[in-house]
């Protein structure tokens, strides 16, 4: 008896730390300095992809060399932790009709490396570059203040405070350039890390989070959206027709990173309301998590809920009584704060967590019990059995079971509801749910 008690309050000892730690990420993310930093890079005048590299106050160079700094100087503070470098690619004129002159496209990337998985990755992303109305214009004023300085500051924030922390898998916070030329940091960085054979968790894309005011009036300090494709556009013709007859239009890898965001928001910042929205990016447009979905990783785009498109894209100007222009006046910091602390507190949960299960299979036709078998999980305590029926977003039902490798749940009817498993370490940190990709016959 008085073992288990000791086991119990050990195990109930990790998990409150767990939390502590976790809302003292929260407590650490600082409205202030994303506040000085949008400034800074709003001050840039523009930083469209094709401006000026040269000067040390205007222009993409300056704002990227400026970024790299900051990474360094973050490097700094916690001894040399960030491996800080440009990943580029040259893009030709004529690429598309946004390319109109040859150009490198920089990505500035600071690395945390992981303890225990160091070639595991999950990574923050914010946007660089701005534009107006003209996407070819390059010299106009384009502060970009909430698109995209206020998923970059983010970005830079995120790393301050878990630099702080170290983690057994590894973070990157990159900041991507060329999104408004065609995607083009994104699909440098996707390809770089398949060449460099990452293991990518996932990217949380963060792209204008710090708007609270939409176009339609609607004022909302706590909803954000959370993008995320079905399946991945990689699956194999086999993989679909398996879907076809087990189910799983909805439960790709990047649809899995977003529950789990998801989950941990309400877990841990019951105050904001995250809303799954199910399909790659807004009605027609894209962003920078596109081209790591486009090669096989998970990827979502995290955004605020109300957008002012009077601020996006546009000329500065006034026009019929209304002001014109994506400028620093219009971002609420301590919105762009409660973002930057929900990909935090993601990434911190992520990079703890162990490995997820790469095989889980699972069987039950004509039977009264799902049965599922997965592969062991170094590093995994134990895992979590996860359920919900067919129709509902989230999952609402688990299991944890230890010592043991697969596990059949008797009266559950397989046909009735979706199943995954979540590798889980001894503090309690959980991984991605992974989605059966096979069948016990």
């Amino acid at each position: 008896m008085r073992t288990l008690l000791l086991l119990f309050c050990l195990s109930f000892s990790a998990y409150g730390q767990q939390q502590t730690a976790i809302y003292n990420i929260i407590d650490s993310v600082s409205a202030e300095r994303i506040k000085k930093d949008i400034k800074i890079l709003a001050d840039f005048g523009t930083r469209h992809t094709l401006s000026d590299t040269v000067s040390e106050t205007r222009g993409i160079g300056a704002a990227r060399r400026w970024i790299k700094k900051e990474f360094e100087m973050i490097s700094e503070d916690c001894n040399g932790c960030l491996d800080v470098f440009n990943q580029k690619n040259f893009i030709k004129k004529g690429d598309n009709d946004r390319i109109i002159k040859d150009v490198w496209v920089v990505n500035v990337v600071a690395i945390q490396r992981g303890t225990k998985y160091p070639n595991q990755y999950i990574i923050m992303s914010g946007d660089i570059d701005s534009r107006v109305s003209d996407p070819n214009n390059y010299t106009s004023d384009s502060p970009g203040a909430n698109d995209n300085a206020s998923g970059m500051a983010g970005t830079i924030e995120a790393a301050r405070v878990l630099s702080k922390y170290k983690f057994k898998s590894s973070i990157i916070y990159v900041g991507l350039s060329g999104e408004e030329q065609g995607l083009y940091g994104g699909k440098g960085l996707a390809e770089y890390a398949k060449a460099q054979q990452w293991e990518i968790i996932g990217i949380l894309n963060n792209d204008m989070i710090g708007n609270i005011k939409g176009v339609d009036g609607v004022i909302d300090n706590r909803s954000f959206r959370i993008f995320s494709e079905p399946v991945p556009p990689t699956e194999t013709e086999q993989k679909r027709l398996m879907r076809r007859f087990y189910g799983g239009e909805v439960d790709g890898i990047s649809r899995q990173l977003a529950r789990y965001v998801h989950k941990t928001v309400k877990s841990y910042m019951p105050e904001m309301n995250p809303m799954m929205v199910y399909r790659l990016d807004r009605f027609g447009r894209g962003g920078h998590h596109r081209p790591f979905n486009d090669v096989g990783f998970a990827g979502i785009r995290i955004m605020e809920a109300h957008e002012n498109y009077t601020q996006q894209h546009q000329d500065i100007r006034i026009e019929n009584g209304i002001t014109y222009g994506d400028t620093f006046e219009h971002v609420n910091f301590e919105y762009a704060k409660k973002l930057t602390a929900v990909n935090a507190i993601n990434l911190a949960n992520l990079a703890t967590a162990p490995p997820a299960p790469k095989t889980v299979s699972i069987g039950g036709i004509i039977e009264a019990s799902a049965k599922l078998k997965w592969n062991s999980v170094e590093d995994a305590k134990g895992y979590k059995i996860y359920w919900r029926e067919t129709t509902s977003p989230t999952w609402d039902h688990s299991k944890y079971v230890e010592n043991t490798t697969e596990f059949t749940l008797k009266g559950i009817v397989i046909d009735n509801f979706y199943f995954g498993v979540a590798s889980v370490d001894e503090n309690g940190f959980e991984s991605v749910v992974t989605f059966p990709n096979d069948i016990i016959r």
